[in-house]
């Protein structure tokens, strides 16, 4: 039996205004540098935090979204979206930042490392998963 645990960070909170999504991509990315098994689902306000475009001048924080553009070498290629909360916001995929990782199986085919999926989707999901942490 392996060692690599499969973990699973749900983002429910906007970027911005709390630590919560900014303590949550420092997570990930440490647990992807040790190996780890690691996915990220999108929920409620998370999504804006791969919102394309952000601006965070007038609020006089620091923009951390274009880290997240980093996550495919560190092997994180299961970004899940729900659906309804895209919906419910009034956006699509097309409004997320274009996330990508290198396949190696693939001959290191560029693919995209965002799914779309419905909540009953993400939930089936989670029920695969060793680790469920809530940001």
């Amino acid at each position: 039996m392996s060692d690599i645990k499969k973990f699973m960070y749900v983002n429910r909170k906007a970027p911005y205004g709390t630590i919560y999504a900014w303590e949550s991509l420092e997570v990930v990315l440490i647990g992807a540098a040790f190996e780890q098994e690691v996915s990220m689902a999108f929920v409620d306000d998370g999504v804006y935090q791969i919102l394309k475009g952000q601006d965070t001048t007038e609020i006089g924080v620091k923009n951390f979204s274009p880290t997240y553009s980093a996550l495919g070498d560190y092997d994180v290629n299961k970004i899940y979206v729900e659906k309804e909360s895209l919906e419910e916001r009034g956006l699509t995929v097309d409004d997320l930042l274009d996330l990508k990782y290198e396949d190696e199986d693939d001959d290191w085919a560029e693919k995209d490392s965002i799914k779309v999926v419905t909540s009953k989707e993400l939930a089936e999901i989670l029920e695969q998963q060793e680790v469920v942490l809530s940001f």
